[in-house]
């Protein structure tokens, strides 16, 4: 009996490992491999056609000497600050009106996901046509003429507006699986107490969703600083480079300008900053989540 359960549990395992071979090549052909030569290859200079050669860490002097490396960091940071803060805002103040019941509560919930499952390129192409100075709807609404994307001072704001109307769906659905999971009983005890909406979402809703919401403002954060397709799409880093960021700066080093190593090198730089911020938000998880404990 026992032999034949060791034969079960070892044919039982060994089908467990062919079913995960797929996933463990993939993730080791896609992305261990590559991380490993890209930091190779940032010590050296190749241009995807001669030889590769070894030039040590000039092509990381060569980005911390460039003068438009702040302008492209300034850039990155405020992309990713002021997605992060209203990509989690925003969605929050929504599920937590939508989970109040209200009518129509099930419509609301597709309307802000749509934009989510719908591909960046097509939202960069819809945008584009919204803030067109000369036939675009935005100017017509608001009746103004602004050149949105070709100005220095609109086409940032112009993106970070995009990129939150795209994540609000998503963040949202997250913050209202938070809300379902919470102790009714709390929020009845306080309209009790006579605490009114604001009170009661201030001081309990938000306290017992700090969890979820360290998450969304982890995930937010990593996935602002790592835009690209739709720089790519609506701005290609302009006008004048204001709108130029990290991920769009590795793309121009390795893809137009065949500077593969500088591009890696550029790569481990936004490696670095995400690695940084990531740990400090860890770090500072107990004064941030309520009853957090290592």
């Amino acid at each position: 009996m026992k032999k034949i359960l060791s034969d079960l549990l070892n044919k039982q395992t060994f089908a467990g490992y062919i079913f995960i071979l797929p996933a463990v090549v993939g993730t080791l052909i896609f992305i261990i491999i590559p991380i490993f030569c890209s930091f190779g290859l940032s010590f050296t200079k190749w241009d995807l056609l001669n030889t590769v050669e070894f030039v040590g860490l000039e092509n990381y002097k060569s980005v911390f000497t460039e003068p438009v490396l702040i302008k492209i960091l300034t850039n990155t940071f405020v992309y990713a600050i002021s997605v992060t803060f209203l990509g989690v805002l925003i969605p929050l103040v929504l599920a937590y009106i939508i989970n109040c019941k209200i009518r129509g509560s099930e419509f609301f919930k597709i309307a802000y996901f749509l934009p989510f499952v719908t591909p960046m390129i097509v939202i960069g192409i819809i945008w584009e046509w919204i803030f067109d100075p000369n036939i675009g709807i935005l100017n017509q609404i608001l009746n103004l003429h602004i050149n949105w994307l070709y100005d220095t001072n609109f086409a940032m704001p112009a993106l970070i507006i995009v990129s939150v109307w795209k994540l609000i769906g998503y963040n949202m659905i997250i913050f209202l699986s938070g809300f379902s999971t919470m102790n009714n009983e709390l929020l009845e005890a306080s309209k009790i107490d006579g605490a009114n909406e604001y009170e009661t979402f201030k001081y309990i809703s938000v306290p017992l969703l700090s969890p979820t919401i360290f998450f969304v403002v982890i995930i937010t954060a990593i996935s602002s600083f790592q835009v690209f397709d739709l720089i790519y799409v609506m701005t290609q880093g302009g006008p004048l480079d204001s709108t130029n960021v990290l991920v769009y700066s590795i793309y121009k080093n390795a893809f137009e300008y065949f500077n593969v190593g500088k591009a890696s090198a550029l790569a481990y730089v936004l490696f670095a900053i995400v690695l940084i911020l990531t740990l400090f938000q860890w770090k500072i998880r107990k004064k941030l989540v309520y009853l957090e404990k290592d």
